[in-house]
């Protein structure tokens, strides 16, 4: 591919995306070419596992619930199941991602084609068996609030730069438990941010 192709396309406007205002260490630019979550390249790197460790689906969503044994036993929480994995080729939550990324040993950016600079390689927490990782949802929407201010933008023009709704993202103040997978990841990378510095280990 010659100088003036695609990738010297998305090059320059990562340049161009980096000369907006700084925040801190925090960007965020209207100009970004924001890279989404493969979905099937997640699950590709499940069933090549699950083939490997030769687990039949139930095996392998007892093996990633028994992660969290410990705490498992001390709540009555509902155990992920069998066709939640299996429809993972299609979308999933972030919390249910959590399970199979811990189950991998890879931060998402992993499954980011072109992830942005500073968030390539960054681990996950790590979580004993009397945790489980989840995300922080409030912190996810204070940090895009707080760049949203800062670029005097309303919600509607950050959503239109994220590809979602805004009732999408203002909702991330008060959700219980999760959104998208791919929405996360998107705020994440437009922020400039790994994955990992909104995932915590929790003990309930």
């Amino acid at each position: 591919m010659g100088a003036h192709g695609p990738t010297a396309d998305i090059r320059h406007r990562q340049l161009r995306g980096s000369k907006l205002r700084q925040r801190g260490k925090r960007y965020y630019s209207s100009r970004m070419v924001i890279n989404v979550f493969d979905h099937k390249a997640f699950f590709a790197a499940i069933e090549s596992r699950r083939r490997d460790q030769h687990l039949s689906w139930p095996a392998l969503a007892a093996a990633v619930w028994d992660q969290s044994r410990v705490l498992n036993e001390q709540h009555d929480d509902h155990p992920i199941s069998p066709a939640t994995i299996r429809k993972m080729a299609d979308g999933t939550s972030c919390q249910h991602a959590l399970f199979l990324l811990r189950w991998l040993d890879v931060p998402p950016e992993a499954f980011i084609a072109l992830p942005q600079p500073g968030t390539v390689g960054i681990p996950l927490p790590s979580a004993n068996p009397s945790q489980r990782l989840r995300w922080s949802l409030r912190k996810l929407y204070g940090e895009l609030n707080a760049a949203r201010t800062a670029r005097g933008d309303t919600w509607e023009q950050t959503a239109n730069r994220l590809q979602c709704t805004p009732s999408q993202l203002t909702g991330l103040r008060t959700a219980k438990f999760t959104t998208g997978m791919e929405l996360a990841m998107r705020i994440t990378q437009a922020l400039r941010r790994p994955a990992a510095d909104f995932v915590y280990a929790a003990s309930r």
